[in-house]
């Protein structure tokens, strides 16, 4: 098969980890940075070019887009999709788990529990807001990543002056979340790395000092988890409602059960580090059966 990894280069952990399972499965595996492609907007030939190349033939492609780069990573996966080409993400998919309001709108019509969230986008409602959602309050801007633009207020006085700094931010106003502080988990989450319809591995991330936050980015410390059946049912119905065939979902335990977090469309691979598991050859083995299953029909019906 012909597989094409779209990433920001091979210096990436997880695209490093992808080319190699892929290699050592026979695969003619390239890797595009997407951010130096650009496309030709035709009907009749939705081109994509790369390094003065026409892009064709793929088989399969495994999306791998930064945040920084959703939109127009995202146009690259469509044009692919366009193509016909099979992709481990839709580029739809990934839409959709970036936008951390639209994600937790499709996380609740889902009947997935996740905890309680007021958004606002101006600074007149800041009382009811609070009253509605209580002391102490995680603030986040709807475009926070990696726990940057997450903050934690324990007085109104400190929520107040968070929002208002918040809405400054944009002068146009931006979308706030305000998000109930579950305390007996705080500092502490679980991130679920699903492929298909399975969690193929699970750590718990945990802070190392009094952060409310875990995440490894921030300096929190991974080790490895054994889920509830409950647990990985909810981690996979969470990434099949974001329609996401490989997703990082986050959990967290509370008193009323597990609580998802968010789906992260491009989870990184550190996972592997922490658990000993070989996340990197389920995904290809996924992408495996699944472009071989769509060729075979597109064959098929032609």
């Amino acid at each position: 098969m012909k597989i094409a990894i779209l990433s920001n280069g091979n210096a990436n952990y997880s695209t490093r980890r992808l080319v190699a399972e892929a290699e050592a499965r026979g695969h003619d595996v390239r890797v595009i940075k997407y951010k130096n492609c650009y496309l030709s907007l035709d009907e009749k030939h939705p081109n994509i070019y790369y390094k003065g190349e026409q892009l064709s033939g793929f088989d399969a492609i495994i999306p791998r887009i930064a945040n920084s780069m959703t939109r127009y990573g995202c146009a690259i996966v469509r044009q692919f999709e366009m193509q016909g080409t099979w992709a481990a993400s839709s580029s739809i998919a990934i839409t959709r788990a970036r936008d951390k309001l639209r994600s937790q709108q499709i996380l609740t019509k889902a009947g997935i529990d996740t905890p309680k969230t007021l958004v606002s986008r101006n600074t007149t409602d800041i009382d009811d807001l609070l009253e509605q959602i209580g002391l102490p309050v995680i603030i986040k801007l709807a475009t926070s990543t990696h726990g940057n633009g997450v903050v934690l207020a324990e007085t109104k006085k400190a929520a107040k002056s968070t929002l208002q700094a918040f809405y400054l931010y944009d002068e146009d106003g931006t979308n706030i979340m305000l998000q109930e502080y579950v305390k007996e988990s705080a500092g502490v989450d679980i991130r679920a790395f699903v492929v298909g319809s399975r969690v193929v591995a699970s750590m718990k991330r945990q802070s190392l000092d009094d952060d409310f936050r875990s995440n490894l980015h921030k300096g929190g410390e991974g080790t490895s988890i054994k889920l509830t059946p409950e647990e990985r049912r909810i981690a996979v119905k969470a990434a099949k409602a974001m329609g996401l065939h490989i997703a990082g979902v986050d959990l967290m335990r509370s008193n009323r059960g597990p609580l998802v977090l968010e789906v992260n469309a491009s989870p990184g691979f550190g996972i592997e580090k922490v658990t000993r598991r070989n996340v990197a050859e389920k995904i290809i083995d996924y992408t495996e059966q699944n472009a071989m299953r769509k060729n075979s029909k597109d064959r098929v019906g032609a």
